[in-house]
C-alpha cells in the first residue's frame, strides 16, 4: 500500500513537472515575469554646451510582464541620480516637475509567438512598440530590443541602441529652459535613454488532479529539511538624498531651486493661491522641516505691469498668502517671514510674456 501510494505521488509530481514545462514551452511568458531591479539599469544621457555628455540613472523602478504579454515599467522620477545632490534637485523640481508628475510609465504588449525560439536560441532581437507616459504626455515609440535568456528563469531585455527622446514631445521644453538658467549652461533639447531590465520568472502553482479519483494528489512528505526560498530582491531606494536633516548648503540650494520652479500660482492681480500650487508647497514644507535651524524668508515679486505701489502691495499679499498656507500645512510659523519687493527686483526684462512670468514669482531664502 505504501509503495502504491508513493508511486501515485511520484507520478503526480512528474506529471506536474511535465505540465509546467509544457506550459512554458507553449508560452515563453508563462506564468509571468517580475522585474529584478537590483540587476537592472535605466540610464539617460544629455549633452551640455554642445560637447559634454553626462549620464544619469534612475534608482527606483518596478515592473512585470504578464503571461498574456502585457508589460509595464513604473519609474519613480524622484529617484533621478546625476551623482550630484543639487543637480538631482534641479532635475526633479525644474525639469521633470516630479512634485506634479512623480512617475513615468512604460507599457507594451509582447507577442509570445515572437519569443517561441528563445529557449533554443537564448538570444533574440525583436522590435517592441511601447507607450511612454511622461510629464502628463503619452507617446507611442518603437525600439529594437535584445532579449537574452540568462537562465531558464531569468531574462534580460535591453535596448539595442539608445532611444532618442525630444523634450518638446513631452512638454518638457520650459523645464529645459529653467534647467539651463539655473545651471548656466546650454543643453541639447533631446536625451538618449538606454535600459537593461532583468526579469525573473514567477513561480507557477500547478494542481494535478488524479484522472481516476478526480481528487488532488497529495504532495510527498518531505524526507529532509527543505532549502529556504530565495530572499526577495530588496527595493532600490531614492538616489543620493538621504533621510534626516539637510546641511545648510543643501537647504540653501533647495530654496534657490524651488524659487525658480514657477509652480506657485495666483489669479491675475490677486493674492489667493490656486490649487495647482499645492504639490510644490507640500514638497517645500518637507524641506523646511528638514532645515530645522534656519529661518526662511518668503519674498513676493511682480512684473512691471500696473502701478508700482499696487504691485508692491500685491507682492506682499502673495507672500503672506504663501506663509499662511505653509503654516497651516505644519511648517513652523516662528521660522518663516513674509515680505514683498513689488517690481523692484526683476530677473529678466519685462519685454516678453515669458520674462514677465519669470518676474512674477515667490522666492525663498535663508535669513541670518
Amino acid at each position: 500500500m505504501l509503495n502504491f501510494r508513493f508511486g501515485r505521488v511520484a507520478a503526480g509530481a512528474f506529471s506536474a513537472a511535465l505540465l509546467s514545462c509544457a506550459v512554458a514551452a507553449a508560452n515563453p511568458l508563462a506564468p509571468g515575469w517580475t522585474l529584478y531591479p537590483e540587476a537592472s539599469k535605466l540610464t539617460f544621457q544629455s549633452v551640455k554646451n554642445g560637447t559634454i555628455v553626462e549620464e544619469s540613472v534612475f534608482a527606483t523602478f518596478s515592473g512585470a510582464i504578464e503571461e498574456s504579454g502585457e508589460a509595464e515599467i513604473v519609474i519613480q522620477l524622484e529617484s533621478v541620480d546625476t551623482g550630484i545632490d543639487l543637480r538631482n534637485v534641479r532635475m526633479r523640481f525644474l525639469f521633470f516637475e516630479s512634485f506634479r508628475f512623480p512617475e513615468a510609465r512604460v507599457t507594451a504588449t509582447l507577442d509570445p509567438a515572437a519569443l517561441e525560439q528563445l529557449a533554443q536560441k537564448r538570444r533574440m532581437t525583436i522590435p517592441i512598440e511601447f507607450t511612454l507616459d511622461l510629464h502628463g504626455v503619452a507617446k507611442t515609440l518603437t525600439t529594437d530590443t535584445v532579449v537574452t535568456l540568462i537562465t531558464d528563469d531569468m531574462v534580460s531585455v535591453a535596448a539595442d541602441s539608445a532611444i532618442v527622446i525630444p523634450v518638446a514631445d513631452f512638454d518638457l521644453d520650459e523645464g529645459l529652459l529653467k534647467l539651463q538658467d539655473a545651471a548656466k549652461v546650454t543643453i541639447t533639447p533631446s536625451g538618449s535613454v538606454g535600459f537593461d531590465f532583468v526579469f525573473r520568472r514567477d513561480v507557477a502553482t500547478v494542481e494535478i488532479v488524479s484522472a481516476a479519483a478526480q481528487e488532488p494528489v497529495a504532495a510527498p512528505e518531505p524526507t529532509a529539511t527543505p532549502a529556504p526560498a530565495p530572499a526577495a530582491a530588496p527595493v532600490a531606494t531614492a538616489a543620493v538624498e538621504a533621510s534626516g536633516d539637510f546641511s545648510e548648503a543643501e537647504c540653501e540650494g533647495r530654496f534657490e531651486i524651488i524659487s525658480r520652479a514657477g509652480a506657485i500660482y495666483f489669479p491675475s492681480g490677486g493674492a489667493e493661491l490656486k490649487i495647482e500650487s499645492a504639490p510644490l508647497l507640500a514638497a517645500l514644507v518637507d524641506i523646511i522641516e528638514r532645515c530645522p535651524t534656519l529661518n526662511v524668508a518668503i519674498i513676493g515679486h511682480t512684473d512691471s505691469d500696473g502701478a508700482a505701489a499696487a504691485n508692491q502691495k500685491l507682492s506682499e499679499a502673495r507672500a503672506a498668502s504663501v506663509l499662511a498656507y505653509l503654516t497651516a500645512s505644519g511648517a513652523p510659523a516662528d521660522r518663516l517671514f513674509a515680505s514683498g519687493r513689488g517690481e523692484t527686483a526683476p530677473v529678466a526684462p519685462n519685454d516678453t510674456a515669458r520674462n514677465k512670468r519669470l518676474n512674477r514669482r515667490i522666492e525663498f531664502a535663508v535669513v541670518r
